[in-house]
């Protein structure tokens, strides 16, 4: 084999590599970015998120329920101080 055929099969080997080697190599990167994006919690550290998430959800509940009860009280106590002084009567001395 002389130079006059390595010549074009090292071009045509080159042309080969380039061909499948490229989309190859880019799907790899786009792989190892996307997994870089989004990192991956461990399961226990999951499991506590939610937990911590559901715990927050229950005392935010809790916490309208007590202001609602808050406001409630707070009605019926102005409600009963306007009713607990008696009217003055015209006719009744000023003291």
């Amino acid at each position: 084999m002389g130079p006059s055929v390595l010549v074009p099969l090292g071009f045509f080997a080159t042309v080969i590599v380039l061909v499948l080697g490229v989309p190859f190599v880019r799907a790899m990167t786009r792989r190892v970015e996307e997994s870089a994006r989004q990192p991956q919690l461990p399961a226990d550290i999951a499991v506590r998120l939610e937990r911590i998430e559901h715990a927050i959800d229950a005392m935010a509940v809790e916490v309208e329920r007590i202001a609602e009860g808050q406001r409630f009280t707070t009605k019926l106590l102005s409600e009963r101080s306007g009713e607990g002084v008696p009217p003055r009567s015209p006719a009744a001395p000023n003291r």
